[in-house]
């Protein structure tokens, strides 16, 4: 049996981030939750002590709030074994609908929120961990980081890999801020409006207690992939994504062949 690890989650507020917590401390595992408001956890914190759950106010927008996070695991732990990059969020409308404010506090969130949580944790696996030990990544993104959705354009754009999860009923469906119609896209027969009915009574399919539950075990797994796409409407779109590259390869090859400088030069395929 794996002896415990270390968790550090963010974004533990709800979806699976909260989900991910309360499945890796049920398995006996530690964890450092942190989110923007931890008073959201006191009913976890009630229930377990200090040296197993670790509540910390963590706003990923502000690098002095990652920094202070991973300083205080230091000090608690002395290590830490995996990262849940989970923190973000989306909202739905049009991109020309989408006020520029709106659309860089997504970036800011879900996408250098992110980063800089994944570098901070790569320098804690090399500088504080015991030499060789490392340490595992788990990125959040979303299956709409391959697929474009209707009205999701901004959110598609933000979201980085590597767990990439289809359609899974979680509390943050329900969170999503939904913007203003922009004024072009009134038409009931678009798509962003199809998808604004239908995002009003959705139950999607995806359980999100059994995505915690997979993910946990693959991260007792000895070999981690590094993409884990989620759910079999996640792979159907992957492989519509698959077969459209490869009609773009094959349709636009004879393009290419011939842009070659004349003399020669070395050729960079990774």
């Amino acid at each position: 049996m794996a002896s415990p690890k270390v968790w550090f989650i963010t974004g533990t507020s709800s979806g699976f981030g909260r989900s991910m917590t309360e499945y890796a401390l049920n398995q006996g595992d530690t964890v450092v939750a942190t989110l923007r408001k931890p008073q959201v956890l006191s009913d976890l914190a009630a229930r377990y002590s200090a040296d197993r759950l670790l509540v910390l106010k963590v706003d990923v927008t502000k690098q002095e709030d990652i920094d202070e996070a991973f300083a205080r695991v230091q000090s608690a732990f002395g290590r830490l074994d995996v990262v849940f990059n989970n923190a973000g969020y989306g909202f739905f409308t049009e991109i020309e609908g989408t006020p520029d404010d709106k659309a860089r506090e997504l970036f800011e969130t879900n996408f250098w929120g992110a980063t800089n949580v994944s570098r901070a944790a790569v320098k804690f696996f090399r500088e504080v961990n015991e030499p060789g030990k490392g340490g595992i990544l788990l990125q959040v993104s979303s299956i709409a980081g391959f697929h474009a959705l209707p009205g999701f354009g901004y959110y598609t754009a933000s979201k980085i890999c590597i767990i990439e999860p289809g359609a899974f009923h979680t509390k943050g469906n329900k969170e999503a801020a939904v913007l203003p119609h922009h004024p072009a896209y009134n038409d009931e027969s678009f798509p962003t409006s199809k998808f604004r009915q239908m995002m009003e009574s959705a139950i999607f399919k995806g359980d999100p207690e059994k995505l915690t539950r997979t993910v946990y075990a693959v991260v007792q797994g000895e070999k981690i992939p590094e993409r884990l796409p989620m759910g079999l409407d996640a792979l159907e779109l992957l492989n519509r994504r698959i077969e459209n590259l490869k009609a773009t390869v094959d349709e636009t090859k004879v393009w290419s062949e011939d842009l070659r400088r004349a003399d020669g030069g070395v050729q960079i395929l990774l």
